[in-house]
């Protein structure tokens, strides 16, 4: 006579739902700064603040460290985590790889039929508006910079992008977030500069022209890490200290 063998029911889609949602969580903790760079990681603090186990965080955390957002920092008795710094050489980085996944997006909506394109320029002109009313405005309107511009790029990339394409951005675009969320306010005197590349972009994007879409694009982004950089002489490289 054979006995059945007792099922037992794994729990590794939960793991891995956990650990996924941990991961999105600290990650946006980190790109909207309530994770400051520099700040060591407290495991256990994580733990207690999203209401989960340690080891799915453990989990989400040396997946972070992957793509890059904390760092570990070893010694002789122990490890610990941080949050990784913003520093030039990253956001050079980080800038010219979105700005060519932006340039190639842009350069495939440029194909799109006339009608199409001229409704993305209209919602385009739309938010270039409304950044050049905060350069009237000064720092009363500061806080409007990056949703404002991110809106801008994001219809781009969306009217583009194929599923691939839009993956690389998707995977990309937290990063450079972080930057672009903490310095945005910060340049807001150069704020008339990147609207005028903005103009550009959606004067090349009525006529079609799909190279001069792509070089606008990757333009506007590696001037915008040169504007960073100029940010981040004054201010420092936060959590570089």
């Amino acid at each position: 006579m054979t006995t059945a063998k007792k099922k037992t029911r794994t729990p590794r889609a939960e793991h891995g739902t956990s650990l996924h949602t941990a991961f999105k969580e600290i990650r946006e903790l980190i790109v909207h700064g309530k994770l400051s760079p520099g700040t060591w990681i407290v495991e256990g603090d994580l733990a207690d603040r999203m209401g989960m186990s340690r080891t799915p965080v453990r989990g989400a955390l040396h997946w972070l460290q992957r793509e890059g957002y904390v760092l570990e920092h070893k010694n002789v008795s122990k490890s610990r985590m941080v949050v990784a710094p913003l520093t030039k050489e990253d956001a050079s980085e980080l800038y010219s790889i979105i700005g060519r996944i932006e340039g190639l997006a842009g350069r495939r909506m440029a194909m799109l039929p006339k009608a199409e394109r001229m409704e993305i320029v209209q919602s385009l002109k739309s938010y270039n508006q409304q950044l050049n009313e905060i350069v009237k405005a000064r720092p009363s309107k500061a806080a409007g910079i990056f949703d404002l511009d991110h809106n801008f790029h994001r219809r781009i990339v969306e009217s583009g992008a194929g599923p691939r394409l839009m993956a690389l951005h998707k995977a990309i675009e937290p990063q450079t977030e972080r930057y672009w969320r903490l310095y945005a306010s910060s340049i807001i005197h150069d704020l008339h500069l990147s609207i005028a590349e903005h103009e550009e972009i959606i004067s090349a994007i009525a006529t079609g022209d799909s190279d001069r879409v792509e070089r606008g694009l990757q333009t506007n982004w590696e001037r915008g890490a040169e504007r960073l950089a100029h940010v981040i002489d004054v201010f420092g490289e936060r959590g570089s200290w």
